[in-house]
């Protein structure tokens, strides 16, 4: 098992640095300048994309990637570094057309779409030239449970109707938005188990009956591609817009998380890593009480444990990325173990953002709390990133069931680690 990139992850890597710092950072404040001015997406953002493409830096994300389609194909753990990288700049993903929800919708379109869905959705996505969301939160349930989702959807001849509120739904506000991936709850429902209830649904944003409600900040940030509440009232699609087979949604969605997971946590990964630059610059330069900050006992113990605690977690992630390259069955053991470390990686990823962006936030003092650094909106995306994707409590209680199953499973091995009286009055002899 082993996690030093390839060298053509390598080579990948120092490209796609090379190019932010050549083309991505010198438009930073611009690309912030255009968004508080309502000017979103800027119009250079088209220029960088067309030219990240033609650098060979596009759909680095799809180990499917055919050799048709546009774009490198790598695995899960070759493009960990590279999502890494990207996450330094929060906005530079969508630069190679390597950001979510896009990324996994993608998948979804690649593993599960029609020729017809492929040619309408996926091929625009692939090329960059539409944006898309993925609705499945509601504001009525708790959707950490996905099969309490009530947004339902009937078939009604040559149609499908669908009916119900989302939220949350990132990136719908997105001006390029072109498509909704609904995860819905079957009309017909009844007397299916908890698991075969629910099918997602292709659904054109401007179709007759969506209604993007309100762009919902988050921690009074606002996010210009939007995390948005839509209703669906009576909303009517061709039933060829129907993605994968009916009652498959739960299952599709979860195939769905994975890949995803390791990017959001890489990408967190790589924001850590921008704040303990920031911070370890900041500690050189300023002093207090007479010398500087960085030789400060307890500004050096956050430095050391940042260090720690970043390294420790991206060595979990790439873990989980290498099995999830190995191809483990959807229904055996090895699955097990891959969803349980998929939802180890979350919790750990989104706990060391909160903890190294609040020390870096404390070095820099007063300035770590306004924006002129990043530091203030990136603890925010961590804070967050403990409830997207599933809150913490739910992820934790899938690696216990784990660790559970497997004790249940060699029950009373331990029983060799126990010392009895009996055991002390006549130890074993060893035989020659």
């Amino acid at each position: 098992m082993d996690f030093a990139p390839s060298p053509l992850a390598r080579q990948l890597r120092e490209r796609l640095l090379a190019f932010m710092d050549r083309y991505l950072l010198p438009y930073n404040a611009a690309w912030h300048a255009a968004v508080q001015a309502g000017d979103y997406p800027p119009p250079f953002l088209q220029d960088l994309k067309a030219l990240a493409r033609e650098e060979g830096l596009w759909n680095l994300f799809l180990p499917t990637l055919q050799r048709d389609e546009p774009g490198t194909r790598l695995n899960n753990l070759d493009y960990a570094p590279l999502a890494e990288a990207m996450g330094r700049l929060p906005w530079a993903a969508e630069v190679f057309n390597c950001h979510a929800p896009d990324t996994g919708n993608i998948e979804l379109l690649h593993r599960f779409a029609t020729p017809a869905q492929r040619t309408a959705w996926l091929a625009p996505l692939l090329e960059g030239r539409m944006r898309s969301a993925f609705a499945m939160s509601e504001p009525d349930v708790a959707s950490s449970d996905p099969t309490n989702l009530q947004t339902t959807v009937r078939r009604d001849g040559d149609d499908l109707v669908i009916s119900g509120r989302k939220w949350f739904i990132t990136g719908a506000a997105h001006p390029h938005c072109r498509l909704l991936i609904v995860l819905c709850r079957n009309a017909d429902a009844d007397g299916a188990d908890s698991h075969h209830r629910h099918s997602m649904v292709l659904v054109p944003v401007d179709a007759p009956g969506v209604q993007i409600v309100r762009n919902i900040s988050v921690l009074h940030q606002h996010a210009p591609e939007g995390h948005c509440e839509i209703l669906l009232q009576g909303v009517r699609v061709p039933a060829g817009h129907l993605l994968g087979d009916w009652g498959a949604g739960f299952a599709m969605a979860q195939a769905r998380l994975g890949p995803g997971r390791v990017h959001h946590c890489m990408r967190t990964i790589g924001q850590c890593e921008l704040a303990l630059q920031l911070a370890t610059e900041r500690a050189l330069e300023r002093t207090a009480f007479g010398k500087p900050l960085a030789d400060q006992a307890n500004v050096q113990e956050w430095i050391a444990e940042s260090r720690i605690e970043i390294d420790q977690a991206r060595l979990l992630v790439l873990q989980a990325a290498w099995l999830l390259d190995q191809g483990a069955s959807a229904d055996g053991a090895d699955a097990r173990q891959v969803r349980a470390q998929v939802a180890a990686i979350k919790v750990v990823a989104a706990r060391l953002q909160q903890r190294v962006v609040d020390r870096a936030m404390q070095i820099f003092g007063a300035m770590g709390l306004s924006p002129d650094t990043p530091l203030a909106a990136l603890w925010t995306w961590g804070r967050a990133l403990r409830l997207m994707d599933g809150p913490d409590e739910v992820h934790l209680r899938t690696v216990a069931r784990h660790e559970l199953a497997q004790a249940r499973a060699g029950l009373g091995a331990s029983a060799a680690w126990f010392t009895t009286p009996e055991q002390l009055r006549a130890p074993p002899h060893l035989s020659a």
